[in-house]
């Protein structure tokens, strides 16, 4: 995968895009990462990339003109290597992210991200645009802490990125559920024991406990998750009796 950073503010992204997971995925040859200023591209002689918008109005619009000659250089260097692939404007007036996004973008093989800064873009930097997507609802300085949210939960779904090819199927929203509880030694730690369960060898039995505890940590936390997926049969039963054990709880 090839991935393009648009920005005013380079050092804010190559050093956290050279640590951790995506750090090794470059050094493994199974990511490439190119961050661009696209103020070198401005042909404003006192380096401006940005001006007060036609009507008036508070704040100021990055202009067309930079961001589209730097884009236009980075295809122009990538062309024989990789597809054009997806433009992505970071913007709040995007679709929300989440880990299905995350999901589309690392089956491509050519992201490019426009970071933001002031009040808003030019509306012809949408010309190029593929995707417009948001973090949340919330307001940030600039589109770079985004972006690499996004590279980050996009890059960890690639193949032979992480060193267990089972931690992504099973990470929290994967399969629309919250991640089941996880232990380590020692198993008793001031009268606090792992689960019995986990340390009988038993692996259907196991996998039996994590999907129930899955399943009740997200009825517990985040209940909203359980009207957006369609429950097995078996997991509705889970369910059922999970609702029963914390209503029990609650009158004791």
């Amino acid at each position: 995968m090839r991935i393009d950073v648009l920005t005013l503010f380079p050092d804010m992204v190559k050093g956290p895009l050279s640590e951790s997971i995506i750090g090794k995925a470059i050094e493994k040859n199974l990511l490439d990462v190119e961050v661009t200023d696209f103020r070198d591209y401005t042909d404003d002689k006192q380096n401006h990339v940005d001006d007060y918008p036609y009507g008036g109005g508070a704040g100021m619009l990055l202009q067309v003109q930079p961001i589209l000659t730097a884009y236009a250089d980075t295809v122009a260097k990538t062309a024989d290597q990789y597809p054009t692939g997806k433009v992505i404007l970071v913007d709040p007036a995007g679709r929300k992210f989440d880990q299905q996004v995350a999901q589309e973008l690392s089956q491509e093989e050519h992201l490019t991200f426009i970071c933001g800064h002031y009040e808003g873009y030019d509306e012809r930097i949408r010309s190029i645009v593929t995707d417009e997507i948001s973090l949340g609802d919330f307001v940030l300085t600039g589109g770079e802490l985004p972006a690499m949210v996004m590279i980050d939960a996009a890059v960890r779904l690639l193949p032979e990125v992480l060193g267990n090819q089972e931690s992504a199927p099973s990470d929290s929203f994967s399969n629309g559920l919250l991640e089941y509880p996880q232990y380590t030694r020692p198993p008793e730690y001031q009268g606090m024991k792992v689960p019995e369960v986990l340390m009988n060898g038993n692996h259907q039995l196991i996998a039996d406990w994590r999907e129930k505890e899955s399943l009740r940590r997200t009825y517990l936390r985040r209940p909203d998750l359980l009207e957006q997926i369609e429950l097995t049969t078996k997991q509705r039963h889970l369910l059922s009796d999970i609702k029963i054990e914390e209503s029990e709880d609650e009158i004791e």
